[in-house]
This record gives C-alpha cells, structure tokens and sequence, in this order.
C-alpha cells in the first residue's frame, strides 16, 4: 500500500508543513510564497475540510489525498473523526439535495472538547486582532490543529465576543448550511473561549481575486448560490464585518465561512440590512435561495433560536435576529415580485 492510501487514515500526525502561516487568525492554510502548499503528484489537499452544502455535497470530512486520483468513495472512508458512527442516512442539504454524511458534527465537537493539548502557538500581526492560539488536539491516535479565540466585550472600537463564534457554527447546523467549521466551547489556561477546527488547503477569496482565478463553468451555478447563502447568513446574524479573507475556498470551489465574533451584537443593521441593492460595494442580491432554507428561516422563532445556539445569544441579540430575519423575508418577497419565484431565474430553488 502507498503512503498516499495511508494518508487517507485519520490515525497518526498531521504531515510537516512547508512555508509560513500567513493571517493564520482567520484560518488561512499554511503556505509557500506562491500559494497553498502542492504535492508534486497532484494537489495533496491537507486537514480539514468542510464542503459548503452546494451541487449535493455537504459534511465534514478530514482527508489527505491526490485530487486527481482519489474517488468519492476512498474520501467516503477515509473521513471519519474519533468515535464517529457509520454514516448517516441521506438528508437535506441547504439547497435540498440529498447528500449523505461523510463525518458526523458530533463526532468532531467530541474531538474538540475531549483532545488532549499537546501543543500550543499565539498568533499575532496585523490580521490577528484578537490574539488567537492555535493548538495541536490528540485524541484516540488522531491529531489535529485548532483555533481557541477568546475575545469578550469593546475590542479597538468593535464589539467583540468568542461566544458568536459557537453561536455561528450552530445556526449554521440548524439551518443546515454546511458552511462554518464545527466550533465548541473549551477551556484553555483556565480561561472559557471558543475552539473550530482548523481550516487547511484552502485559498481565501482575496487570493482567489488577487489571482484572477476563474470559476470553472461546471461550477458557477453553484458557486454564485453559495455566495447568495452567504449573504443571506450574514444579513441573519448581522456580521457587517464579512471580507474575502474570512471566506475560504476549498480545492472544488466550495465556500468555507470563518471569523463571527463580530456577529450578531451589531444592533445598525436591526433596521436595514447589509446586502440589498444599496450595498456600499455595488448591488448584492440574496438573488437565488433555497426553498428549505427559506422555509427554515421562517420558521425561527425566540425559543427556536435560544435552543439552537445553546444559550450563547442574550435575550436583546435573539429579538435583533428575529428583526433582521423580517427584514429578510421582506426582501425575498420583493425580489420574488422582480423574478418570480420559480423558474430558470426564479428566486428559489
């Protein structure tokens, strides 16, 4: 058997990286000068990965592989965190497509809570503005990295707080976006912070503009109902503070979405949202969603938020979600009036 089959076993170290860590506060991957690290055999794609829930695929999966052999099925096998059960039956995505569970959430807030740390990094510079660590987690012979953040009140003029990053990440599983890492609460030298998976072998979108990179045709139908999703969320939990570095681009073209302890205490944005037609950058529409997860949004209500962010919401930002969540439906209305809603260029799907 080849080292590479190998690789696509969750047991042993994660593999010597090359280059620097560069704005490693938002989760960037390690890198070269030149961009994300590449095996000479193909695009060695390494750690975790979380498939934003566009053109079918969903989940979490963690797998180290040469994307230009690997088949679904060895990713299938290969991405199971500590402790995680067979895989789960079809559900529905955020688009409603059937996709089946390639690594249970469950399994890996387990792994973030339970890990041993065993080895620990402060990032600082200029993007690290709150002054994360970045810890290596061992559990079970598997070994991963995380980002533990712990910001909490007024940061340089910004209300921050390590609690929205959970409460991010939970939403996001109620209103099954697949879009933010798995994030649990951890203690860490005695202090309560926030912990996520740590995001490798993605670009960022400023690099992807940067580049020039262009989305391949077979890709951005769902490449633009991702970002549609993304704005969507944003406008939900009112993070004002959304820009290219904190979206994460994995090797297929699927959105990552990171960095939410800026999110949901913005209480400007409970009057008017931050993606309409008067955004400050242009135009940008919610112009395409899915019917269930409008169907979804809908149906949030105090209790049902209060439970789906497990109490890291204060009474005043959940009245402030339910305010925005108005503002949203609103707004689909009026672009259902403008587009239809069904159709090649309905607005939902």
């Amino acid at each position: 058997m080849t080292d590479r089959r190998r690789d696509l076993r969750l047991g042993g170290a994660p593999p010597a990286r090359e280059g620097t860590p560069r704005d490693a506060s938002k989760g960037r991957p390690w890198q070269t000068e030149n961009g994300p690290v590449i095996n000479k055999s193909g695009f060695k794609w390494i750690g975790i990965l979380l498939l934003a829930g566009i053109g079918g695929t969903a989940g979490v999966v963690s797998w180290s592989v040469d994307s230009t052999k690997a088949s679904a099925l060895e990713i299938v096998s290969a991405g199971r965190p500590p402790a995680a059960t067979a895989a789960a039956p079809a559900r529905t995505s955020a688009q409603d497509a059937p996709i089946v569970e390639i690594a249970e959430a469950a399994a890996w807030e387990k792994f973030l809570r339970e890990a041993e740390i065993t080895g620990q990094e402060r990032i600082s510079g200029e993007q690290a503005v709150t002054s994360p660590w970045r810890l290596t987690l061992a559990l079970g012979g598997v070994e991963r990295y995380g980002l533990w953040k712990n910001p909490e009140g007024r940061l340089g003029g910004f209300i921050e707080g390590w609690q929205y990053e959970i409460a991010a990440y939970l939403l996001d599983r109620h209103l099954r976006l697949n879009m933010v890492p798995p994030t649990v609460e951890r203690r860490f030298q005695g202090e309560r912070g926030s912990l996520q998976i740590w995001i490798d072998g993605c670009m960022t979108a400023l690099e992807k503009e940067e580049k020039k990179l262009r989305i391949p045709g077979s890709r951005l139908l769902d490449w633009n109902r991702a970002t549609y999703l993304q704005r969507a969320f944003d406008n939900l939990i009112g993070n004002y503070d959304r820009h290219l570095n904190q979206v994460l681009v994995t090797p297929d073209w699927h959105l990552i979405l990171i960095d939410h302890s800026r999110a949901f205490a913005a209480s400007k944005f409970d009057k008017r949202l931050i993606y309409t037609e008067k955004h400050r950058e242009g135009p940008k529409l919610m112009r395409q969603l899915p019917k269930g997860f409008v169907e979804r949004l809908k149906t949030l209500d105090f209790e049902t938020i209060r439970a789906a962010t497990g109490g890291c919401l204060n009474p005043s930002e959940i009245r402030n979600m339910l305010v925005r969540r108005d503002l949203i439906t609103a707004e689909i209305d009026r672009l259902i009036g403008l587009y239809g809603a069904d159709g090649p260029e309905g607005v939902l799907y």
